[in-house]
């Protein structure tokens, strides 16, 4: 009986694993602005100034997730074995509510359904759609931060990831169904992000159960992560290359489903080989409970207080704003770069094709920057010893130098420094949770990390309004900048600012190396009693 019980544990894990991935591939709506934005501005009668500052909103919306947080932290029991009644259930259906009223209302104005409504009405509706991600993004990470605590890097990898490649996943789904209709397509955006979430929110729970398959179970769907990755980059570049009918494009988005659900092919695997394994016994699991008892008299009080800090004590401590200025000035940068690609690679004297290539192919670098960053880390912490702030370290750095390759104007340095920078940028969304919840506890973990990500927006403003919009308009000559001196002091600032955030990675990585030093010991002896 107790064999049956722990092959439906594990079942109901992976489970609520898979319907949050699934969430996410429709989390990233937000990512299609360009697609609908057109149509918002003639409907609408919006210059670009106007649609800039609704476009300003959504950011606003997607990276303040605070509200998120608070809902999840109060709705999910502290025992954990309880939590099927709630938490994540009631964030997802929050999220739910929100991205079809936002993105329903957006619908309404554009075909006239209501009264064209003010600007800073509109605004509301599109924050309101956009905030509908924090909850999403909440819910599937955190629990599955709680689902695999040992491998905390890999899970909010994993999730993130597929967040990052839900733009590339929605907008394949748009070339197929709604070519050339984005308003038929707003209408979708209030309904496929909703019902999906809806469907699914029922199976995402937080389980108290720590099987000796979840390294197996991750490394699986993390293949199937870069298995989609790829051919999504694939079909990105041939779709720029060559005119795709519309059997091909259904024949693609087929494929693209069946690598979707490709996971359901593991459970049964997991199953098989679980009937060749030993159960874990409660003899183990008492050991496991002294040795963690024990540990914990090990701890240094400063890590043991940090673990139970709430959003006001977690802002009372320097590795908060630590945390803060670094992805201040990795996330701002990063999103300063996006927003500006197609402008450089005009003022660079690039085609139309090959800035709308390096824009499309910039979800595919976000994505292998935020799956690679948590898989990354997860083993060298484990296997190597090394601390996860290092990793930020080494991100930031490397970020920096991709500014500078950008400043450089050089032959095909908008590709390699794109690549470095969009890499390096997606590695932040992994690693800064994760660091948030090892350092400040997951109890409070959705609404901590979700503070700390109001730094993108804060730090995005400051490098694309105040530096790169700023030098863009004092180098123009008329309607138009062309040459290397549009962008390169901004990327040079830029470049300086992304290695200032990694020296203050560099001091979180020291302030914290005592308490790293117990975690990697409490899970060098968890594995060698496994």
């Amino acid at each position: 009986m107790e064999r049956l019980n722990l092959k439906h544990k594990l079942g109901d894990k992976w489970i609520s694993t898979l319907a949050s991935i699934w969430i996410q591939c429709t989390s990233g709506s937000l990512y299609t602005f360009s697609i609908y934005s057109p149509i918002l501005k003639s409907t609408q009668r919006y210059d670009q100034s106007t649609l800039d500052t609704v476009s300003v909103f959504k950011d606003i919306g997607a990276n303040c997730g605070v509200l998120s947080g608070l809902l999840y932290t109060f709705a999910t029991p502290s025992n954990r074995r309880n939590a099927y009644f709630g938490g994540p259930c009631l964030v997802l259906a929050a999220g739910a509510i929100q991205c079809f009223m936002g993105y329903f209302l957006i619908w309404a104005s554009v075909v006239g359904l209501i009264p064209r409504p003010p600007v800073v009405g509109m605004c509301f509706f599109v924050l309101l759609a956009a905030h509908a991600q924090t909850f999403f993004n909440t819910a599937n990470v955190v629990t599955a931060v709680r689902n695999f605590p040992d491998y905390s890097g890999t899970a909010v990898g994993i999730m993130k990831g597929f967040v990052g490649l839900s733009g590339a996943i929605l907008i394949q789904f748009y070339e197929t169904i709604f070519h050339n209709e984005p308003t038929s397509y707003l209408l979708v955006l209030a309904l496929l992000p909703t019902i999906n979430p809806l469907l699914l929110m029922w199976f995402v729970r937080i389980y108290d159960t720590k099987e000796q398959e979840e390294k197996k179970l991750l490394n699986a769907i993390s293949c199937v992560a870069l298995l989609l990755a790829a051919y999504l980059m694939a079909v990105i570049i041939v779709d720029h290359l060559f005119t795709f009918q519309l059997l091909v494009r259904i024949a693609i988005f087929v494929v693209l489903l069946l690598l979707l659900s490709s996971p359901l092919c593991i459970v049964p695997n997991l199953r098989a080989r679980e009937k060749d394994s030993s159960v874990i016994h409660q003899s183990l699991i008492s050991e496991g409970q002294r040795f963690d008892q024990e540990m914990e008299v090990h701890d240094t009080r400063d890590s043991l207080e940090e673990d139970k800090l709430n959003l006001l004590q977690a802002m009372g401590s320097v590795n908060f704003w630590i945390l803060f200025f670094a992805m201040a000035c990795g996330m701002g940068s990063g999103l300063a770069t996006v927003n500006n690609l197609g402008q450089i690679g005009e003022s660079l004297g690039y085609s139309s094709f090959e800035t709308n290539t390096l824009v499309s192919l910039w979800s595919i670098w976000n994505f292998l920057g935020r799956f690679g960053a948590g898989y990354v880390s997860d083993h060298f912490l484990y296997v190597k010893g090394w601390a996860r702030p290092l990793f930020m370290v080494l991100t930031l750095s490397s970020m920096s130098v991709g500014h500078a390759v950008i400043a450089s104007g050089m032959p095909g340095a908008l590709y390699a420094g794109s690549i470095l920078v969009g890499v390096c940028y997606g590695s932040q969304w992994s690693l800064m949770p994760t660091i948030a919840s090892e350092i400040f506890g997951v109890k409070h973990m959705g609404t901590i990390f979700n503070a700390i990500t109001i730094a993108s927006p804060v730090g995005s403003y400051i490098f694309s309004v105040r530096v790169v919009g700023f030098i863009y308009d004092k180098e123009a000559w008329g309607s138009g900048c062309s040459g290397t001196h549009c962008f390169m002091l901004s990327f040079l600032i830029m470049a300086s600012a992304t290695l200032l955030g990694s020296l203050a990675a560099l001091a979180l990585f020291f302030h914290t190396k005592n308490f790293y030093n117990q975690v990697i010991l409490r899970r060098l002896l968890h594995s060698l009693r496994e």
